[in-house]
C-alpha cells in the first residue's frame, strides 16, 4: 500500500486577493467544483492506497476536516504543526508516525495545491517510483519542461537505474535558472521542472535525515513522541517543532542523497503559481479569454478575469487580469502576474497617514 502524504502549508500569495492566509489557494475551487487540496486527494484514491495523512497548519484544521469529509473519505489523519518549518520537518513527521506501524510503506509526498491534468500517465509514474523507492531510492518526478521557465527547480537526468524502466538517477538539481540558461536546458532534452513530488519509504527517508540533517530529525521526532490526538487530529508536540530548523525536504536531503531517482512524466502539471498560470489552465472563449463568476467582457482579448461575490467587468483590453472579490480589487497585465508580491509589500507598508492596511482583518 502507497500512503499518501499531502503538505497544505503553502500560502499561495502571489494568488492575492482570492487566496489568503485564512483562506490560501489549496482551499479554493480554482479549476473545478472541488477546491485544489481536494482534487490532490482524490488522485491518491482506490486500490493500492492507503487513507491519506495531511500535514496542515493547526489554524486550517477545520477547514481540511470538512474538505475530507466533502470528499466522504475516511481514516483521514490531520497532523497539526504549531508553526510552519516547510517541507522537510511536515514529511518527516509523518514518516516517523508511519514507521511506527510498518517502516518499509512507501510514502507519496505531494503539494496540495499543484495541478495535474493528464492522471492516468501519473499513476503510471507512481507506480515506477513505487518500485524505486521499495528499492532504496529517493524518487523524485521529473516534469517534461514545455517553455524555458524560470519559476521552477530543475533536475538533470542521470543513467537509467537497471530493473526498473522509466526510472534515473539525478545527476543533479540545479536552482531556478535565468532564461537564457533554461533555454539550453530544453535543447539538452535531459532536464526537468522539479515538481516537489517524493515517493520514499518512512524508512529511507528517515535514515537520510539521520546522515544528512540530523538536527532536523531529534527535533521532529520529539515532536512525533510529544503528540497528543483528539478527534480528527494530531497535534505535533508546540515547543519541539517550533524549534526545529525551517527547512524544505529539497535542501535538507533530496540534493545531498546519493540514493535519487527522477521518474520523467508529462502530467500537465502546474504549480498554478499566478493568475498567469490559471489562464493557461482555464477554458478560453473564442477571443482567449478566461472568466470565472460574475463578470462582463466586452470587446475584451487573451484576459483572465474572476469576479467572487463582486461583478467584475472589462472593455476594450487585451491581456489583463482583473480579480474582484467583496473586499479587494486586482488589475495588472497578464505579464506581470508574478509581480503580486510587490502588492501586498505595498499593503504591509505604512501609508503616509499612519493607516495600516494589513490591520484590515483578512486582508492579507
Amino acid at each position: 500500500m502507497i500512503c499518501p502524504v499531502i503538505l497544505s502549508g503553502g500560502s499561495g500569495t502571489r494568488l492575492w486577493p482570492l487566496s489568503r492566509q485564512a483562506a490560501p489557494k489549496q482551499f479554493q475551487r480554482l479549476l473545478s467544483g472541488r477546491t485544489m487540496i481536494q482534487e490532490t486527494v482524490a488522485r491518491a484514491l482506490g486500490e493500492g492506497f492507503a487513507a491519506p495523512i495531511v500535514v496542515c497548519n493547526q489554524r486550517h484544521r477545520f477547514v481540511v476536516a470538512e474538505q475530507m469529509r466533502e470528499l466522504g473519505i475516511a481514516g483521514t489523519r490531520i497532523v497539526l504543526e504549531p508553526v510552519g518549518r516547510n517541507s522537510g520537518p511536515a514529511i518527516l513527521a509523518a514518516a516517523f508516525m508511519v514507521a511506527e506501524e510498518a517502516p518499509g510503506t512507501v510514502l507519496w509526498m505531494m503539494a496540495a495545491d499543484a495541478a495535474i491534468s493528464d492522471e492516468p500517465a501519473l499513476r503510471r509514474a507512481v507506480a515506477i517510483a513505487a518500485r524505486a523507492a521499495e528499492a532504496g531510492h529517493v524518487v523524485t518526478f521529473g516534469m517534461t519542461p514545455t517553455a524555458p521557465e524560470t519559476g521552477y527547480g530543475y533536475v538533470e537526468r542521470g543513467e537509467p537505474i537497471a530493473g526498473i524502466e522509466g526510472a534515473y538517477r539525478v545527476a543533479r538539481f540545479v536552482e531556478k535558472p535565468d532564461r537564457l540558461t533554461a533555454e539550453t536546458y530544453l535543447a539538452s532534452g535531459g532536464f526537468y521542472w522539479n515538481a516537489g513530488m517524493f515517493v520514499f519509504t518512512a524508512a529511507t527517508l528517515i535514515a537520510e535525515f539521520e546522515h544528512h540533517a540530523p538536527d532536523v530529525l531529534a527535533s521532529v521526532r520529539e515532536a512525533v513522541a510529544r503528540r497528543t490526538t483528539e478527534t480528527d487530529f494530531i497535534r505535533l508536540g508546540a515547543d519541539a517543532f517550533t524549534a526545529c530548523r525551517n527547512i524544505s525536504l529539497d535542501y535538507a536531503v533530496a540534493e545531498k542523497s546519493t540514493r535519487n531517482a527522477v521518474v520523467p512524466a508529462s502530467l500537465g502539471w502546474s504549480d498554478v503559481g499566478s493568475w498567469a498560470a490559471l489562464w493557461e489552465l482555464g477554458a478560453k472563449d473564442a477571443a482567449g479569454n478566461v472568466a470565472t463568476g460574475r463578470t462582463v467582457l466586452v470587446d475584451a482579448r487573451r484576459c483572465y478575469v474572476r469576479g467572487d461575490g463582486t461583478l467584475a467587468a472589462v472593455v476594450g483590453l487585451e491581456d489583463v487580469v482583473l480579480v474582484a472579490t467583496p473586499d479587494a480589487v486586482l488589475a495588472l497585465p497578464r505579464e506581470r502576474a508574478q509581480d503580486v508580491k510587490a502588492v501586498l509589500d505595498a499593503i504591509k507598508t505604512p501609508r503616509p497617514d499612519g493607516e495600516r492596511l494589513d490591520s484590515i482583518p483578512g486582508i492579507v
